[in-house]
């Protein structure tokens, strides 16, 4: 149906009457939500929030979709009003079910796609509860740290904003978090559907099990939203709602849902004319209601003509023609009724002012744009046909058909229709497959000059290619252009950097210090130095787009480049953005700021590089990182030397794989590692491990080889490192004073990098190598076919243990150490039969002999670190006596 609300009118599918709330006065909400939202300048209630609020007010079930369907404000107004004026009964006795509450759960939750949606709904939350009473939003993300889901207390909390990892996290150790649960909202459905089917129906099981088991009268509602329909809403309706409002706002959408049959028919664009003959010879066996679309008066013209001589009745409309709107639609339906085929051919510009929505076939004589698929399909949409109740409807048996000629000049809107196709779920031919392949191909080159994407460079894969405006192959003129400095990086495999600019967790922006005579600390004390004196101070009169200045904060003077500058020059001192040469940040400055930066200064090429930490990625699927992981790696490395062993580098980016932070110790004279960056990452519960990254970079780069991943990792030496002491930022206070102690002791620096990243089997005995990390205690005992060996160590992360026939190696990160065991046995055991469990506060080793009977000691060669387990002895010495050896 056509709806009019304000001065809109808009398209609306309903399966049931709604009478919509157009002005926020009247809207079925909260006196005091209203005000908040009018005091937050809320211009609604928009199309779809009119139609939504009412049926989610009442406590329906209700399922929206619109291209506004990721809009929290289609929901969050309506569920508080429900929170305020609904009487909820006191928590149930559920035969402990609820032991983990202090107080009474939730009654909302709110179940989102991913954390940066979650925050902005809880942001929301927090925003309107000014107008409600009593209500306590809470937001949940666990992460992988099963210690944290354990300890969650939520104390009386009214709605829980999270995600379907982190709700299935939480429900583990915490099952009676939905034995009071009366409203749940999936937000953006279709894409929790698309990215976490299997968790999103987990949580519907879960919930369906809590509403069976609860006692007492609690309401039950179901409210999903979205910007488009997913096959998946139909089960979660026939088993879940509870005859819920459907309103789709959405055409194409609502197509979908409609059951509408989508074909595409390829034909050469001179046999156009002879391939609608057919259809239309179909058409008139089966008494349809045809429009013919197309773009152009000629071709109207041309059709109607070829209709008339093979003896097809027909209509046109087009701009030019005689007849009224009105006049040509009621011969149209005239025709109908009287049991005549009933043709008419149309151009796209006549159909708004014709109104038509009760034709049952349109046939897309030429190729459809986005804009106009849509308003075609709108044509056939009284005949939509919605396969709910039912098993679903078989496409033969529906009324509604829409017919797609495509030739071979139809290329330039191909991908958009073949998405649409594809998203519903229409038999696609070859011929559309490879025309979108072009496309996507030319579009591809069309972005040439882009920049790099930048998903692509941090994790190794781009989701959305097809939508991403940055490209996603490596244009050598751009990439190359301005490559690293070979000095810069004289020995790949151990390079000293200084992070000085945290984009987020795995991408940074610094410098790469060299270890000889480091030439940005003296350009940088020369600098200084200079602008110290007033005289030479020189404002600048005239900002110009990408020269060099110079730029002083407080004690402090960058180099900086113009980046951007208003279209107009209205005042005398006007906002100018720049980039920070020798860092890589950008800020916006005034230009009254900027000074005259001598050519003696400009010399040295820019020393800002990207930074990139392989091998590890956002739990959850997630494309972001989560701001918890971006703030605590900010915190932990900013400003402060790190070594590095460079795996890729390409244009000013260098990809580091491990990279550590280093810590001196001025008594002993030397450097050790303090942490490791991408074992800080996964120590946060909010990152896993992403073992393919490097190999997607190298498939990037065919033409430039990734450096050896199996390269020896020599410590640096006494030399390697002799003018360290020298090396600080003086870009930051804070970093200058963190180094004084560094400037005052003589240096030594022995670092190993000792991470799992090295893939060969050479790198993989020298990361093992006991003489390079901390050992753990271990305790062993045996009975006559196995060996156990317990491996102290707390909350093992990155473990990883081989076993071979007479040898086992350990290795793991515990609290920022590395602890590493590498054991000859004195006996042989069976590998392929040998397991490794991680636990809390150990990890359990277990050896199966090859031989059975009783080895008299474990090792071939003693060891400090390793030693009986004696209270395992003591409790079974009767039955398996010790020899001693």
């Amino acid at each position: 149906s056509l709806q009019d609300v304000g001065k809109e009118k808009n398209f609306v599918f309903l399966s049931k009457k709604i009478e919509p709330s157009s002005v926020l006065e009247t809207a079925p909400l909260l006196d005091g939500l209203k005000k908040e939202l009018a005091w937050n300048k809320f211009s609604g209630p928009t199309f779809t929030q009119s139609y939504c609020w009412p049926p989610i007010a009442w406590g329906r079930d209700v399922v929206a979709i619109s291209h506004q369907g990721n809009d929290p404000l289609l929901y969050i107004p309506p569920v508080l009003t429900l929170l305020q004026e609904s009487d909820y009964p006191a928590l149930p006795n559920m035969s402990g079910v609820c032991i983990y509450w202090t107080r009474e759960p939730p009654l909302a939750l709110i179940l989102c796609p991913g954390w940066k949606k979650a925050h902005l709904v809880f942001d929301l939350l927090k925003t309107y509860r000014k107008g409600c009473r009593r209500l306590h939003p809470m937001l949940i993300t666990l992460g992988l740290n099963k210690e944290a889901a354990s300890q969650m207390e939520l104390r009386g909390c009214e709605v829980v904003v999270t995600t379907p990892y982190n709700l299935l996290r939480l429900l583990e150790h915490n099952t009676g978090f939905l034995c009071r649960l009366c409203h749940l909202v999936l937000d953006e459905i279709e894409v929790l559907f698309s990215d976490t089917c299997e968790q999103v129906f987990t949580v519907l099981d879960c919930c369906k099990k809590a509403a069976a088991q609860a006692r007492g009268n609690l309401p039950h509602q179901i409210i999903a939203v979205g910007t488009q329909w997913n096959k998946h809403i139909t089960p979660l309706i026939k088993e879940l709602m509870n005859d819920p409002h459907i309103l789709i706002t959405v055409i194409e959408e609502a197509a979908i849902f409609g059951n509408v049959q989508q074909v595409v028919q390829p034909c050469i664009n001179s046999d156009r004319t002879a391939e609608l003959l057919k259809i239309l010879d179909s058409a008139q066996k089966n008494l349809q209601k045809v429009l013919v679309f197309t773009d152009s008066v000629t071709e109207v013209e041309m059709i109607h003509k070829a209709l008339k001589s093979n003896s097809i009745v027909s209509l046109k409309k087009h701009k030019e023609s005689k007849c009224t709107a009105k006049c040509v639609l009621e011969r149209w339906r005239k025709m109908y009724s009287s049991g005549t085929p009933a043709v008419l051919v149309l151009t796209d510009d006549c159909l708004q002012s014709m109104g038509i929505t009760d034709a049952t076939w349109v046939i897309h004589f030429s190729f459809p744009s986005p804009a106009v698929f849509g308003q075609r399909l709108q044509s056939i949409s009284d005949n939509f046909c919605p396969g709910i109740k039912d098993s679903a409807v078989d496409q033969e048996d529906t009324k509604a058909k829409s017919i797609i000629l495509l030739t071979e000049s139809s290329s330039c809107r191909a991908p958009e229709i073949f998405y649409y196709l594809k998203h519903a779920e229409a038999e696609i031919p070859e011929e559309l497959y490879d025309l979108t392949a072009r496309v996507q191909e030319s579009e591809e080159d069309e972005k040439f000059s882009r920049p790099l994407c930048a998903s692509l460079k941090t994790f190794g894969i781009c989701r959305n290619r097809t939508k991403c405006p940055d490209r996603h192959q490596i244009n050598l003129s751009i990439d190359m252009a301005q490559n690293i400095a070979a000095e810069m990086i004289e020995t790949p495999e151990r390079v000293t950097i200084l992070p000085l600019f945290i984009v987020h967790a795995t991408n940074y922006f610094g410098r790469i210090v060299r270890k000889k005579q480091d030439q940005y600390t003296v350009l940088a004390k020369e600098m200084n130095d200079y602008f110290k004196v007033p005289g030479h101070r020189i404002s600048v009169n005239t900002v110009e787009k990408s020269v060099f200045y110079g730029l002083r904060e407080g004690a402090i003077c960058h180099r900086v480049q113009v980046v951007e500058t208003p279209a107009k020059d209205e005042e005398n001192v006007y906002k100018v953005t720049v980039k920070y040469i020798d860092e890589g940040r950008t800020s916006q400055v005034n230009s009254d700021q900027l000074l005259h930066l001598p050519v003696k200064f400009q010399s040295l090429p820019p020393q800002a590089v990207e930074i990139i930490v392989c091998r590890v990625k956002p739990i959850d699927n997630e494309v972001e990182w989560n701001p918890k992981v971006t703030d605590h790696i900010n915190h932990k490395i900013k400003g402060k030397l790190h070594h590095a062993k460079v795996v890729h580098t390409l244009g000013k980016t260098v990809w580091v794989d491990p990279m550590v932070g280093v810590t001196n110790l001025p008594t002993m004279k030397m450097w050790i590692n303090e942490y490791n960056i991408r074992s800080e990452i996964l120590s946060t519960g909010l990152g896993t491990d992403n073992p393919e990254h490097v190999a997607e970079i190298q498939k990037l780069c065919p033409q430039i080889p990734v450096l050896d991943h199996g390269q020896s990792l020599e410590h640096f030496t006494k030399e390697d490192t002799a003018d360290l002491e020298e090396v600080s930022s003086p870009q930051d206070p804070s970093i200058e004073e963190n180094s004084v102690e560094s400037r005052n002791s003589p240096i030594f620096l022995d670092i190993f990098f000792l991470d799992d990243v090295v893939q060969t089997k050479e790198a993989e005995e020298t990361t093992v190598n006991q003489q390079k990390g901390c050992h753990p205690q271990i305790k062993w005992f045996q009975d006559d076919v196995s060996v156990t060996l317990k491996v102290q160590i707390l909350r093992a992360t990155d473990s990883r243990c081989e076993f071979y026939r007479e040898k086992v190696t350990f290795s793991a990160y515990s609290e920022g150490k590395f602890y590493v065991a590498d054991l000859e046995l004195y006996q042989s055991v069976i590998a392929e039969k040998s397991t490794c469990v991680i636990k809390e506060t150990e990890a359990v080793i277990l050896l199966v002999k090859e031989k059975k009977g009783t080895w008299c000691k474990l090792l071939k060669n003693k060891n400090v670190h390793v030693s009986l387990d004696f209270e395992c002895w003591e409790a079974s010495e009767d039955e398996r006596p010790f020899t001693v050896g």
